[in-house]
Order: C-alpha cells, then structure tokens, then sequence
C-alpha cells in the first residue's frame, strides 16, 4: 500500500489527505457556535418561565471558555463561501425572529419582573453577539440583496442607518480623532458609549442628507434613508404589537436600547487609545486584535480586525489573524472590566498603550499620544529611563 504523501502528489500517485489537511474541514464547523448559542436562548423563550435567562447566561460562560481557550492564530483554509454564509444569514435573521418569540411568549405567559429582566438582556444580547458581526458581515458584502438585509435587520439595536457611520467615517476615520468609535485615552466606558450612540446617529442622518444635496434634491427629501429607518422600526413594532400587546412592544424597545448601547460599547475595546494622523495610511498596528477561539468563531472575525481595516470587502474566513499584535484579553473580560475604569485602566488598556507608543507607533503618532496621555493625567511612559521609543516602529505598519 501507498504511503499518504506529505504534499501533493503526482499525477499518478494515490492521494491521501494528510491530518492537516481533514482538521481544515473543521474550520466550517466552528462557526455554527455561534449558531448553538442563537439556538439556546430561542430554546429558553420557548421553554418560557426562568429559562427566557438561557440567552444572556451565555455571556459569561463564553467569557470563561475565550479565557481557558486561549488565543487562536490559526488561518482558516475553508473554500466553499456558500457553507461559511449559512451561519451568517442565519444569525442575521435570527436575532430578529427572536423579537416575535419574545413576544410570544409575553402571549401565552405572564412572566414576573425577574422573567422580563431576563427575557430583554437575552434579546439585547443575541442583537449584539452574534448578530452585530453577521450584520456587519452582510453590509460588506458586494451584493446590492445581503446589503439591504444588514441595513434593516439593524432594527435589533433600533438604528438601520447605523451602517453609514461605519462605512462613512470609521473605515475613513479609524484611529483619528475624527472617528466617533475610537475613544480618547481616559475616556471611560460610560462617558464614551452615550456620546457615540448619538454622534453616530446624527452623523448618519447628515451624510444621507449631504448625500442628497449632492443629487440636487433637498435633506429632507423622501428618499432619505431615515424615513425607511423609521418605518422598518415602525413595522416591526407593529408585528411585535399582533403578537404580544403593548408589554412585548415596551420590552422589546427596552432590548434594542440595550443592544445599541452594547454595540456602541463594544467599539470601545476595539479602538481604544489608538492614534492615527488622519489621512495617513491605515496599519493593522491601528485596531486592537482579540484573538480568543470563541472571540473569533461567534463573532465571525470581528474581532479579528486588522485585516477587515485593510480590505473591508475581504469574508470574514479569509481574515488572517495579526500575530504580531499586542495580545489582548478576551473581549467578553474586556468589557466586564471596563464597567470598573480602574480595573480596565490599571490591568488591560495602560500596559498595551505603553508598549503600543514604545513599539509600534511612528514618530508623529507618539507625540500625539504623549499629548493624550498627558491629558489624561497618565505618566509619561515614552521618557522613563531606558526606553528607546520607536525601536520597533514599523511593527504592524
């Protein structure tokens, strides 16, 4: 018998797949954990009562496994783009079917004030993980059909036009202080994420209108995407008002304000304290990687975000981890710790930041950061005794 060869084979040669090869097919599988997770909370909002907690219990058990997983840097060798969309669509719509479930349920079971916090921080959940990167996935697409649903299943976190502050200003923007989603060093978490849910939506109503007028029809003219916005939000409100009554529709629009507020919330980790010269060329040295096994697989990549910054029509499979980056927490733990500022200040965001302007930022970027730091009341690293900032500064260009 043959032996398997080690790679490739020739022409009349037997050919067996070695072991690196079978353990790709693996790469298809794992991003219908994110899946699994959809499927538990649906599975708590039909099973009604306590179990409507099954969906945001979910958040710290995937804390814990990121945490004991560890980092992943494995590049995903899948092929076939059809398979890898499937848990996309899926978690695009689902979170959104999940809104009529709840509703549903409030139908057939009058559920206490314990069941009704649960049953809006479980909606609010799945309408950030995983439907923010599934979203996210659909409006990068080249399609003019996959585009259209990541604008309105954007109704989840109250907001289908959120996509134009994206697209417009952070993937210009990213890293400046033009950017709405990178926040200042010394920014804590809560003045941030208020400030951002409202510059983004003005933002997005004045480029749609600026848009307009660029078309010689006036802001305010009907085809303005926040009128579409409004009545995406209306009509679901109206199917959610069939089904459950006012009390869904209350609940409901408590879940997407929470939602929206996570989703602002989770820009934060990601771009924290980054410095670009706007107009400069973005590196991959100018987003924050989390690289976790489940950060990566139910998030679908977005968290694997250097390389999205460098080509944002790139799927999210063919993403190649940065392993040269600063390595960071699981975002779940970042998150938790930045609802305490000393925590995340002292522990996570400071040691990055430091070893960011000593290592990896150019020369105009470390003065701009040495000008935040000093604002921010931090010490000034980049002179202590005995560092040689910028010996590295073309890591992560």
């Amino acid at each position: 018998m043959q032996k398997p060869q080690k790679s490739g084979c020739a022409q009349s040669q037997v050919c067996y797949p070695t072991i690196r090869e079978e353990n790709h097919m693996n790469d298809y599988l794992k991003y219908w954990t994110a899946v699994l997770v959809l499927g538990i909370t649906f599975a708590g909002f039909f099973l009604g009562g306590d179990y409507v907690w099954l969906g945001i219990i979910t958040f710290p058990v995937l804390a814990i496994l990121d945490t004991l997983a560890g980092n992943d840097f494995s590049v995903r060798k899948t092929k076939n783009a059809a398979l890898m969309n499937i848990p996309i669509w899926l978690c695009a719509i689902g979170p959104v079917l999940l809104y009529l479930v709840f509703a549903w349920r409030l139908s057939v079971e009058e559920l206490t004030g314990w069941q009704m916090v649960g049953g809006i921080l479980s909606v609010a959940w799945m309408g950030v993980v995983p439907f923010v990167p599934a979203s996210h996935e659909l409006y990068h697409m080249r399609g003019a059909f996959p585009r259209m649903v990541g604008h309105y299943a954007q109704v989840c976190y109250l907001d289908c036009t959120r996509d134009i502050a994206h697209v417009i200003n952070h993937h210009i923007d990213v890293a400046t202080v033009e950017d709405g989603d990178t926040a200042p060093r010394g920014k804590n978490l809560y003045s941030f994420t208020g400030k951002a849910l409202i510059e983004s939506t003005l933002f997005a109503q004045k480029m749609e209108g600026d848009a307009l007028k660029k078309r010689g029809l006036s802001p305010w003219n009907i085809r303005h995407r926040g009128y579409r916005a409004l009545l995406a939000l209306a009509i679901f409100h109206a199917v959610i008002f069939a089904i459950g009554g006012w009390v869904a529709c209350g609940l409901a629009l408590c879940g997407q304000l929470v939602a929206r507020l996570w989703v602002e919330s989770f820009n934060y980790f990601q771009h924290y304290g980054l410095i670009r010269l706007k107009g400069a060329p973005i590196g991959r040295r100018h987003v924050w990687n989390h690289l976790g096994w489940f950060s990566r697989t139910v998030a679908f990549e977005i968290t694997n975000h250097a390389d999205h910054h460098l080509n944002s029509y790139q799927v999210y499979y063919k993403l190649n981890p940065h392993k040269e980056s600063i390595p960071m927490p699981s975002v779940f733990v970042c998150f938790l710790s930045a609802l305490i500022p000393p925590l995340w200040n002292e522990c996570i965001i400071k040691p990055a930041l430091k070893r960011w302007d000593i290592e990896f930022a150019n020369a105009e970027e470390r003065a701009l950061a040495a000008k935040q730091n000093a604002a921010a009341g931090w010490p000034d690293w980049q002179n202590e005794p005995g560092v040689n900032a910028g010996s590295a500064s073309t890591v992560g260009v």
